[in-house]
């Protein structure tokens, strides 16, 4: 397709931009499945504009996601790769030169997949250059957000955790509460009736972010150790006289795994409140609400699987089936109008994890949220 002179309303020239092909679209909904078979089931509930939408901020995050997660790659060449990712999604660089020079970077540990997805940085850009002004806006602030804060926190990795649980906060809200941020922007943006709700889910879709990723980190404590890392608070498990860079996976002992409890508890809250977020969707959304539903679901069959099991020595013993991820899509589906019964699933799912409320805004965060956003 052609390329289109854009400009603004007093006739500046603002960009050169490509429509995507068809052929871009179409790789956007097949690369899904093969960088994310949770995502990939989740995001094509939404309604077809915010499936768009969602799904290519969601290819965008992968590819940041690779950059941090390179082993082989210095800091500062991260950095850089992270800085120039940002400029491509705002436009003001080019997609194609960039995927080239990171693929010769990349690990060659690195899956398949995710390579495919660096060496179509260009097609995903496009798409992302075509959306609703509100959507781009939020994706590209989220984006942005997410760079700085991970390049951050390389440089604080290490196997003794994190200094506490504000840090712990704080890191949840660079990787995952910048895109609760993001998705609260964009649902509100296709349904204006949550106007008047959007500060409040703002606060409660950052805490929902932080559920998610603290289920993450809780259950992949042994794989991160393996290369290096640890996102858990340092404090909360020396206050067990738990050293955490100490700890073999399996042999943590008694006070490590009330230590891990207290995690657990405090992780069911933000789901709680990332419930709270779902009942505030319309309930003739159906579709925005099982996105949400069956992440919070899945998350919540995870932390149970590792309250059972505290002494767990890889992810795989505390990952969930397909039989409980197929209950638990059936459940949330056949409930999702009902805020009431939903309610009351909640309490059955996290009756054995004794939840610690989790008030909003989260105190360790405030001085981090563009007052923008709200």
């Amino acid at each position: 397709m052609c390329k289109i002179n854009l400009f603004s309303n007093e006739g500046e020239k603002v960009k050169m931009v490509k429509a995507p092909t068809l052929e871009d679209e179409y790789f956007q909904k097949d690369i899904l499945l093969g960088v994310s078979r949770t995502f990939a089931l989740t995001i094509p509930q939404l309604p077809p504009i915010l499936e768009r939408a969602v799904a290519n901020a969601y290819l965008l995050c992968r590819i940041q996601d690779t950059i941090e997660d390179d082993p082989d790659m210095s800091l500062n060449v991260k950095s850089e790769f992270s800085n120039q990712f940002v400029q491509i999604i705002a436009g003001e660089s080019d997609g194609k030169l960039f995927a080239e020079m990171l693929v010769e970077k990349l690990s060659s540990a690195t899956p398949r997949d995710e390579i495919k997805l660096v060496e179509s940085t260009d097609k995903v850009i496009r798409i992302t250059q075509d959306l609703k002004p509100a959507q781009k806006k939020a994706i590209i602030k989220c984006v942005t957000k997410m760079s700085m804060g991970m390049m951050l926190y390389q440089e604080q990795e290490s196997i003794d955790g994190l200094s506490d649980q504000d840090e712990m906060d704080k890191y949840c809200y660079f990787v995952a509460g910048v895109v609760g941020e993001m998705l609260t922007h964009i649902f509100c943006d296709y349904c204006p009736e949550l106007a008047n709700k959007k500060n409040y889910m703002l606060q409660l879709a950052v805490s929902f972010g932080q559920g998610l990723q603290m289920t993450n980190i809780l259950k992949d404590i042994w794989t991160d150790k393996d290369r290096g890392a640890c996102w858990l608070p340092e404090k909360t498990f020396k206050k067990r006289n738990v050293v955490l860079s100490k700890v073999a996976p399996g042999e943590g002992g008694a006070n490590f795994e009330l230590a891990l409890k207290d995690l657990l508890q405090l992780a069911a809250g933000h789901l709680k409140n990332a419930l709270e977020f779902t009942l505030m969707l319309p309930r003739n959304q159906p579709g925005m609400r099982r996105f949400c539903l069956w992440a919070i679901g899945m998350a919540i069959l995870t932390l149970v699987k590792i309250k059972k099991n505290p002494s767990f020595k890889s992810s795989s013993e505390v990952k969930i089936s397909r039989r409980w991820v197929k209950v638990t899509i059936g459940a949330t589906s056949f409930l999702s109008r009902s805020n009431h019964y939903l309610n009351v699933l909640f309490k059955l799912g996290t009756k054995s994890l004794c939840i610690t409320p989790v008030t909003v805004p989260i105190r360790s965060i405030n001085e981090l949220v563009d007052p923008q956003d709200t």
